[in-house]
């Protein structure tokens, strides 16, 4: 018995030293990257080259990959993505950044209640919530948003969800409508970390508001920025559940709500054509990680010196 405690005791200590224990806290998140993350790549990888078909697999090659190419839909899915993503940036994150400024000011009155009010969306499913739009936007004449625009600015009934751009901010409106408020949360948490002595030595040095927003707290809150902007990124090309909401999980119109994951769902759920899927899931993941890239790199946040 004595051997048994001195070997557990024993093995405790090694578990415990500072050269191990390091190890044991992280080995959890490693088991999960490498499970969930490093294993679906690279079995998409495998499985993008061959061609599967219930439960049977032939290796093709590169014929999946052209198969991509000259593919008519994909180039579709792609320009949805990645002009959804571009809008969805250019208001999800001046917008926010402003709203912040105003909620954490100290004249602004009721602003607990805005916070809680801009912050309600996120609560809402996005199954719910697409639904939801879906009715708002119905292409009859009695549709909510068809009716206030007939009545209030004279315009015919808009096709929302057959025609290119009125479908575009059909489903931008519902991206700023539920993701408004975590921005604005994003950017008051960043607001609270700028030095008050900042805006006091801009204060003593005449500065307008117009110029303590623009000298003071956007090069101040521009970590949080980027970071809103890397998950904008992420969001915006990964988008799906939305659109397929909208769409009453039905194809739309001239594909003009296929976003790149709704192809690969399409092709993988579908119809069952995982070889193919794999394909285009791959380009995503590649797409994603060079606009990631790209934008980490311009805007400084890797490279000389990091993000300030």
């Amino acid at each position: 018995m004595s051997m048994k405690r001195k070997t557990l005791k024993k093995r405790w200590e090694t578990f415990s030293s500072a050269k191990v224990a390091p190890y044991v806290f992280v080995l959890p998140f490693l088991l999960t990257f490498v499970i969930f993350f490093i294993y679906p790549i690279i079995s998409s990888v495998m499985t993008s080259f061959q061609n599967v078909q219930l439960g049977a697999s032939k290796w093709v090659g590169l014929a999946n990959y052209k198969r991509l190419a000259a593919s008519s839909e994909f180039p579709t899915a792609i320009r949805n993505s990645l002009l959804y993503t571009v809008i969805t940036i250019a208001l999800m994150i001046p917008f926010p950044l402003l709203f912040a400024v105003m909620l954490n000011s100290k004249s602004m009155r009721g602003g607990t209640f805005f916070r809680a009010v801009l912050f309600m969306p996120i609560l809402c499913s996005v199954v719910v919530a697409g639904m939801t739009f879906r009715f708002m936007f119905n292409e009859t004449d009695s549709a909510l948003v068809n009716e206030f625009f007939m009545k209030v600015f004279g315009t015919r009934r808009i096709m929302w969800k057959s025609r290119q751009w009125p479908a575009m901010a059909m489903m931008v409106s519902l991206c700023c409508w539920r993701w408004t408020g975590m921005n604005i949360v994003y950017f008051m948490s960043g607001l609270r970390s700028v030095p008050v002595e900042l805006y006091e030595a801009a204060d003593i040095d005449g500065a307008s508001a117009a110029q303590r927003f623009w000298n003071v707290t956007v090069p101040s809150v521009k970590p949080t920025t980027i970071y809103v902007l890397t998950i904008s990124i992420y969001g915006g090309l990964s988008m799906y559940t939305e659109s397929r909401m909208l769409w009453d999980a039905k194809s739309s119109p001239m594909n003009v709500g296929l976003t790149i994951v709704g192809f690969v769902y399409q092709k993988g759920i579908s119809q069952a054509d995982y070889g193919f899927a794999s394909c285009a899931g791959l380009c995503l993941l590649l797409v994603t990680l060079v606009v990631n890239f790209i934008q980490l790199r311009g805007t400084g946040a890797i490279g000389k010196g990091g993000a300030k």
